[in-house]
């Protein structure tokens, strides 16, 4: 049956390239892996590097779930270091995360003002980020899912700055980088191009990737840095998936480690719920990730900070103890 609604005509679009844009990061937000950071400190990130370290030498999962800022406060080769040590053995993102490493690696810069350009209605609307969408079209046709298939057109691609994408790592590692979308929720589908069957297709095995990694949750650790829906509802399903399985076959899916890096300060004992009268009991990541999963025998840690200073500090911890 045909809608009887009318949709907006994607063909009146004006799609600029991005040499017209003010991108609002630049190559020098990227540090190097001997560059100095903020300082962090906190008693418990040693004891979350070595459940990293534990997990990995006994072959369970080592996630990282992240929101795009963390790829935008510029520790890409941390994120890739620890990928090529075997520290971190799955990666997912969100669909901005997709564009920012896209962006990075094929222009050295990313982030475009939504106050500079909403007002004119050209946030969004760039010709070369649209390549995305052809790129994703291709992956769900070939049956790959959508990190796979841009990771390996971005390894492919011989662009200046490769060496800072974590899609382009993940596909030459044989690390799955799964990206989570939302339709509308990105740039991408603002585009003519923009095939909402293929992104969903190409998206749901992404999911399905995840999924089947949780299944080695067993004496694991799942870190999410800034991803306050994505991370704790994908996650929060794939576990169910996981642990239906587990529990048919009489295995237990418990007792494994969570790591919450975030902005959000919580008040109080972050290994209890907080009541629903508590606006923070809508902050998703504590609630999902640091009580309800961990509840009967996981153990879980919560870091509040800023990302260029939490993620490297964690790779310190990681090394001094290597």
């Amino acid at each position: 049956m045909a809608s009887k609604y009318r949709q907006f005509d994607r063909g009146r679009l004006r799609v600029l390239p991005l040499g017209e844009r003010t991108h609002d990061l630049q190559l020098g937000r990227w540090i190097g892996l001997e560059e100095e950071t903020p300082a962090f400190a906190h008693p418990d990130l040693g004891t979350v590097a070595e459940r990293l370290r534990a997990a990995k030498a006994a072959g369970a999962a080592r996630v990282l779930i992240m929101g795009a800022h963390l790829l935008r406060a510029g520790v890409n080769r941390h994120i890739i270091d620890l990928m090529e040590r075997g520290l971190i053995d799955h990666v997912a993102m969100n669909g901005a995360g997709v564009i920012h490493d896209y962006e990075v690696t094929r222009i050295g810069a990313t982030t475009e003002s939504v106050a500079r350009y909403i007002a004119s209605g050209q946030f969004g609307l760039w010709r070369e980020t649209g390549e995305l969408n052809d790129w994703i079209r291709e992956a769900a046709e070939e049956g790959c899912g959508l990190g796979e298939g841009v990771g390996k057109r971005l390894l492919e691609s011989g662009w200046p700055h490769v060496d800072l994408s974590v899609l382009a790592a993940g596909y030459r590692l044989g690390v799955p980088v799964t990206s989570h979308v939302g339709i509308g929720y990105d740039i991408l589908h603002e585009h003519a191009n923009c095939d909402g069957a293929a992104l969903g297709a190409a998206s749901y095995r992404d999911f399905l990737v995840f999924a089947s990694t949780v299944e080695r949750l067993e004496g694991g650790v799942v870190l999410n840095f800034g991803s306050a829906i994505m991370g704790p509802e994908v996650y929060l399903k794939a576990l169910a998936m996981a642990r239906n399985v587990a529990h048919q076959e009489g295995r237990a899916i418990r007792r494994f480690t969570t790591a919450v890096f975030d902005l959000v300060p919580i008040g109080g004992d972050i290994h209890r719920e907080l009541p629903k009268t508590d606006p923070g009991y809508y902050f998703r990541p504590h609630k999902t990730m640091l009580v309800r999963t961990v509840a009967d025998g996981g153990e879980s840690f919560y870091f509040c900070g800023d990302h260029r200073a939490t993620f490297p500090a964690l790779r310190r911890g990681l090394l001094e103890r290597a």
